[in-house]
């Protein structure tokens, strides 16, 4: 499984929390979702990628900037290719 690459750990640690802290603020028992987010193993939901987003100060893109890259680069492709189609 490829890794889900992410700005997470750096976002946290400029406000000075731990993973624990997040885990708790987001509602959540432990810190261990939030290693498996910031180590790419898995993706938050979407009200978990919004609250990160609220939390950090930060677009949600700005989370995943590298992974929105692509994916935009992605969808814009295919729109190119769907519109020289008709």
């Amino acid at each position: 499984m490829k890794k889900i690459p992410n700005c997470l750990p750096k976002y946290r640690r400029q406000k000075g929390l731990t993973q624990k802290e997040v885990a708790k603020i987001l509602g959540f028992k432990t810190g261990s979702i939030i290693s498996k987010w910031e180590r790419g193993f898995s993706f938050p939901s979407t009200p978990s990628l919004l609250k990160l987003s609220a939390l950090y100060g930060r677009q949600v893109e700005a989370l995943f900037i590298d992974l929105f890259q692509k994916i935009k680069e992605e969808v814009l492709s295919e729109a190119l290719n769907k519109n020289q189609d008709e």
